[in-house]
């Protein structure tokens, strides 16, 4: 199977986002995988990227690391990546996209005209927000910006949101890697863009970080929330476009 350099471009433009934003790569990735590939390879692919891009993340950013949203995040995320891992194979994407596309866009635009608007830091919304993360990881491949939009409406500090989500994301992708081979989502011959896209997590990930250090706290989480809009009207218009 011949390589498709572009494609690994814009896994390493998607990396640098995903770094910049803090809710991982995937929002972008999993939109440039399907212009490539077929839906349920790109799901395969997408988890074993973010395996290495969050490891990266963790070794990089591991000193903010939020223990508590570790724990209220992150457990629900793992229990529902595997709801939504199993049911990816019996309902209809289509709609889930668009939905998905619908919600990114309202809630991006909520806070970004209601810039004082957020969220209690309260372990209620930590869970709801965990679950709705890892049922949509593991149904559409994608559930960070879900887990990007939760996270920033607490106003976390930019290493502490992207240390936390960094590390609840790896245990979302450890874990839906193996209901994804199950499903049979992990295709031999696409195994040839493995190393690229490792490499591409790493390099991503330091790039990112760099850039992190010129962007001020204040304009961190609308930068963020800009970042979600465009994921999502990205999203809709290309099922609509279809």
């Amino acid at each position: 199977m011949k390589i498709n350099e572009i494609f690994l471009i814009l896994a390493l433009f998607a990396e640098i986002t995903g770094t910049i934003g803090g809710f991982g790569s995937s929002v972008f990735f999993v939109p440039i995988g399907n212009f490539y590939f077929g839906f349920y390879e790109v799901l395969g692919l997408t988890a074993i990227f973010h395996l290495s891009s969050n490891l990266s993340k963790i070794f990089l950013f591991k000193k903010g690391l939020n223990k508590k949203l570790l724990i209220n995040i992150g457990i629900p995320s793992v229990l529902f990546v595997i709801i939504g891992g199993l049911l990816s194979k019996y309902i209809d994407s289509f709609k889930l996209e668009i939905f998905l596309g619908i919600f990114l866009i309202a809630f991006s635009l909520l806070f970004l005209i209601k810039k004082n608007y957020s969220f209690n830091p309260n372990k209620k919304n930590s869970i709801i927000g965990g679950s709705l993360s890892g049922f949509s990881a593991g149904l559409l491949g994608t559930g960070g910006a879900i887990r990007g939009l939760t996270m920033a409406s607490f106003n976390l500090e930019k290493s502490v949101f992207i240390a936390t989500s960094a590390f609840i994301d790896f245990m979302i992708d450890f874990t839906r890697t193996f209901v994804y081979y199950q499903n049979g989502y992990i295709k031999k011959d696409l195994m040839i863009y493995v190393p690229f896209l490792l490499i591409i997590g790493f390099i991503g990930t330091y790039i990112g970080k760099k850039i992190l250090n010129f962007v001020p706290q204040d304009k961190f989480k609308k930068l963020s929330l800009i970042f979600i809009l465009l994921i999502g009207i990205v999203t809709v218009l290309k099922i609509v476009t279809v």
